[in-house]
């Protein structure tokens, strides 16, 4: 088929290769535009901008496509038999989204209408679900809202993060949605039951903020949920302590002290109170402007103290 591609960012680059490697067409790549990225704040292009240069495709990176009569103008020009969209990181008008024959398929990284949003799998992990998915679906202009075509479950494995979890999704996706192409005119639309929808909206920065006196199994959600991005934090004196991975410690208690102390410095970890007399165990963080490290490695820098508290 010849085929229009419209995504972003790593995850987005599964489907595509996995559309050039079943004999597809890809007759254009759409993309978000450059963006300031590191601390230089130096223009950087997405993955899939990456990806599309170094396989010579097409490009068109649009500051929004809902504004943008040259994107409509490129797909009228194509006649494409179908569009595809992996995480592409806007809104797109009907226009763009009915234009192709077999309209637009989008490839979704939640078993739909549960998570329709921006980030199903960080607020799978916060929810504390045990079983994700991916979902094909037609687009249409409403958030997600669109018939199924397929949809395939996967299982949320012990300690996964929103990095680890997305990145077998999106190669779970790229296998689904070959499915889906070679399958689509013969596939039934199941519409979706709205009245069980759930929402996954964007994660903000400040969101990742721990709250201590909440339970260790949720500390423990929220840190893998914020990993890689935005990430989950708390402050140490003052100075902020990007959390990268942890778990809750199960038969321990530290009913007698405060949330957010400091128990004990072991070769493990930092040992935290948390709410319910519950115990998090710190294994690895981020210092501000320093690199990721254990936690045995940041406390024998910091010297930190039994009874420190965080928060």
């Amino acid at each position: 088929m010849r085929i229009v591609f419209f995504g972003s960012p790593a995850s987005a680059l599964p489907a595509l290769s996995r559309i050039l490697s079943d004999g597809h067409r890809v007759e254009l790549v759409i993309t978000q535009p450059d963006k300031p990225a590191g601390r230089g704040k130096a223009l950087a292009a997405s993955p899939v901008k990456r990806f599309a240069l170094e396989h010579g495709l097409p490009l068109h990176q649009p500051d929004k496509i809902r504004k943008d009569p040259r994107s409509l103008d490129l797909l009228r020009s194509i006649q494409p038999d179908i569009s595809v969209v992996v995480a592409f990181g806007q809104i797109m008008p009907a226009d763009v989204i009915y234009l192709p024959r077999l309209h637009t398929v989008n490839v979704h990284f939640s078993i739909l209408p549960k998570y329709r949003g921006a980030s199903p799998v960080a607020w799978a992990l916060l929810q504390g679900e045990t079983r994700t998915g991916i979902t094909t679906f037609e687009l249409n202009e409403k958030m997600d809202e669109g018939d199924v075509l397929l949809s395939r479950e996967v299982d949320i494995l012990a300690g996964e993060n929103t990095g680890s979890l997305e990145g077998r999704l999106a190669e779970v996706g790229a296998g689904l949605l070959s499915e889906t192409l070679a399958r689509r005119e013969s596939l039934a639309l199941i519409p979706q039951d709205h009245s069980a929808a759930t929402y996954a909206p964007k994660l903000k920065k400040e969101d990742g903020h721990i709250n201590w006196s909440e339970t260790a199994i949720i500390v423990d959600r929220k840190v893998r949920a914020f990993t890689p991005w935005p990430s989950a934090f708390t402050f140490l004196d003052g100075r902020r302590l990007q959390v990268s991975r942890g778990k809750p410690l199960e038969g321990e208690s530290a009913s007698a002290e405060p949330p957010g102390r400091i128990l004990s410095v072991t070769k493990e970890g930092l040992r935290v109170s948390s709410g319910q007399g519950a115990i998090f165990l710190i294994e690895r963080l981020k210092p501000e402007n320093r690199g990721e490290m254990s936690a045995f490695d940041f406390s024998r820098g910091r010297k930190i103290e039994n009874g420190a508290s965080l928060g």
